[in-house]
């Protein structure tokens, strides 16, 4: 059974630490029985009428268990992760659902999340079959944290920030070796060459797979003969310090 953890509005401007982090622990630290499949940055509007902390993302960790019903016992463990981690004047939410949730209702909240100004009575109003709950400040993180959950199971957006220790993958790595992490390569030449296993994949210490089709996705550009580049570097934020994910 595949569950699905969604938190957001964790931290504050000027924090050492975003939701992303927040997520990447608890994927480190799931309950006995559980194992991470990988912790997804999600992106909501960005809008002025939207209060957010930075860049308005939310992050979903997907972890797999051969209980059925452990809903409880994950809720349980991030209500606890975040109190211990959450910090103050942040407005933090959190979303767990398993697969017999509505996921039509889920994702639809979370396409318009990324596209709309919502509330929380709407949020409120999809989590069918999941459970949804505000732990300080506004509430307002249980918007993005149930939009973060529609949109992974989805499957077509996001940006891995884990999975399979990504910040452990040397910068020079081939396309076999990513194959078996999971990873699938895309290229996006215009010639759409199919890379070989043998083939290099560069990137400069930053690699992070979209979610595409359900599954791990790595774009690349050709380098050369038998080398291909991450096709999307880390960028500077507006006040040059670095991008968060």
């Amino acid at each position: 059974m595949r569950y699905f953890i969604g938190f957001d509005d964790t931290d504050i401007l000027e924090a050492d630490r975003g939701t992303g982090k927040l997520a990447r622990w608890f994927a480190c630290s799931l309950p006995e029985g559980f194992r991470s499949l990988g912790v997804l940055r999600q992106q909501l509007l960005v809008d002025p009428r939207i209060p957010y902390t930075s860049h308005n993302s939310a992050a979903c960790v997907v972890a797999e268990s051969e209980d059925p019903e452990s809903v409880p016992l994950l809720v349980e463990a991030a209500v606890g992760h975040l109190a211990t981690h959450f910090l103050e004047g942040s407005d933090p939410g959190l979303c767990v659902a398993s697969e017999v949730a509505d996921w039509a209702c889920l994702e639809d909240f979370g396409r318009r999340a990324a596209g709309e100004v919502l509330s929380q009575k709407a949020a409120r109003e999809a989590a069918r079959g999941v459970h949804l709950s505000a732990h300080g400040g506004t509430g307002d993180g249980i918007i993005g944290a149930l939009a973060a959950v529609g949109l992974t199971h989805r499957g077509w957006t996001g940006r891995y920030v884990e999975f399979g220790g990504l910040r452990e993958i040397p910068q020079e790595v081939s396309v076999g070796e990513l194959a078996a992490r999971g990873i699938r390569v895309a290229p996006l030449d215009r010639d759409a060459t199919v890379p070989r296993e043998a083939d290099r994949v560069l990137h400069e210490g930053w690699l992070r797979p979209r979610l595409l089709g359900g599954v791990p996705v790595l774009p690349v550009t050709p380098e050369g003969p038998g080398c291909w580049r991450f096709a999307d570097p880390r960028r500077r934020a507006p006040d040059g310090g670095k991008a968060q994910g």
